[in-house]
């Protein structure tokens, strides 16, 4: 695999790393500025949302734009926002910077994902696509831990800091590998743009991740409370759960990208979804036979931390064969889609926890899980059709299943 696909890697993990990262030192800054933790979060909430609504903005409008011209700009906005950030000398600037830094994130972002798939060799857009990925699991699985180890150790403005030079690491490797070259082809206008992105097998698939990652995200988010709700596991058998389980993501994001090449999108999302569903009904059925020995939690919670990340491949190179030079943007909507998703997912799981309990939980998150199933069912069909496959000629699409 050539170097500039390990710079994007390092892309992923540096701007989603500072995504999460702030939750680990939310009670610090809280302290220092003199305000409560609940209004300290909204450092991490304003930072999702902004990159929600941003991305596809930005994919449509920086669609013409250099690759190499849009990485370096958005990494020295994203290091001078984080970099400002240490020194920030009150909370309103630093909400202001957390803004800015998200900015750049939602320009760059869909972007990496964009550029790997539209440079993958025949039959290896699945492993390409998930090499980026492995950006993203890697910012939760040692990003955060990382930049929480700094935190506390040496403050949060560290934290910042670190950030910026991590930043600046990732600039650095980007434009040191990436190809001078642009790949020819245009960008089409405005209204084109709109018409393929709106079309049934695009829009119904953005819809299905988003779907998709509202029921898993819900699980990742409220796991503690089910483990302990169905188990007498205690905070550090949790903790060894959430380990393996984050070790698996790792695992899961490289098997779905090579389940991808072999078996295409489609066929990829369907196991990953049933067995997410399976998974859950599973975990549902062990609620009614609490106290459910550690063992089983340990090792169901490790198959569903593995099938959560599965499908980021398959989705994101089903959008790339759909959408062909309209990619960027559909993976910008993607983008908004996943952040729309862990929002939500966080929204439905807090109900569930507070009107059914904890145990009900792993059933929701099947019934999100088959919604999204069918829905891919009906884009995969929807995008046979021969007003589908006019519009994919129109646009310069790639044919799916490559």
């Amino acid at each position: 695999m050539p170097a500039w696909l390990f710079a994007l890697f390092a892309g992923a993990f540096v701007l989603y790393t500072d995504d999460y990262v702030i939750a680990g030192v939310l009670p610090e800054i809280a302290r220092e500025f003199g305000v409560g933790e609940a209004r300290a979060g909204q450092l991490v909430t304003v930072f999702s949302v902004t990159v929600a609504l941003a991305a596809p903005v930005a994919g449509i409008a920086l669609a013409r734009v250099s690759r190499r011209l849009l990485f370096g700009a958005a990494l020295l906005i994203f290091i001078g926002a984080n970099l400002a950030a240490a020194v920030a000398d009150s909370f309103t600037m630093l909400l202001i910077l957390r803004v800015l830094a998200a900015l750049a994130a939602a320009a760059a972002t869909p972007a990496l994902f964009a550029y790997a798939a539209e440079r993958a060799p025949e039959g290896r857009t699945g492993r390409y696509v998930a090499v980026v990925a492995l950006g993203v699991t890697g910012s939760l699985a040692a990003g955060v831990p990382i930049g929480t180890w700094i935190g506390g150790r040496f403050g949060w403005h560290a934290t910042f800091l670190a950030m910026a030079i991590a930043g600046a690491a990732a600039l650095v490797f980007l434009l040191g590998t990436l190809p001078y070259a642009e790949r020819a082809g245009g960008v089409p206008g405005i209204a084109e743009q709109l018409r393929v992105l709106g079309s049934p097998p695009v829009s119904l698939g953005l819809a299905a991740n988003c779907v998709l990652m509202t029921g898993s995200m819900m699980m990742l988010t409220y796991q503690a409370s089910f483990f302990a709700a169905v188990s007498r596991a205690d905070v550090d058998q949790r903790a060894l759960a959430f380990a393996l389980s984050g070790t698996a993501g790792l695992a899961g994001v490289w098997l779905g990208g090579l389940a991808t090449d072999r078996w295409g999108p489609d066929r990829s999302l369907r196991v990953g979804i049933g067995s997410f569903v399976g998974t859950m009904v599973v975990l549902w059925v062990l609620g009614f036979f609490r106290p459910v020995p550690l063992f089983v939690i340990v090792a169901i919670g490790t198959v569903q931390g593995g099938i959560a990340f599965w499908n980021a491949p398959a989705i994101q190179a089903r959008l790339y064969l759909l959408a062909g030079p309209v990619a960027g943007q559909a993976l910008a909507l993607n983008t908004s889609g996943t952040y729309l998703g862990v929002a939500l997912g966080g929204a439905v799981g807090g109900l569930t926890l507070s009107w059914a309990g904890a145990e009900q939980l792993p059933i929701v998150a099947a019934v999100l899980g088959a919604g999204a199933l069918v829905l891919l069912g009906v884009a995969a069909r929807a995008a046979q059709t021969p007003v589908a496959t006019r519009l994919r000629a129109r646009s310069g699409a790639r044919r799916p299943g490559r």
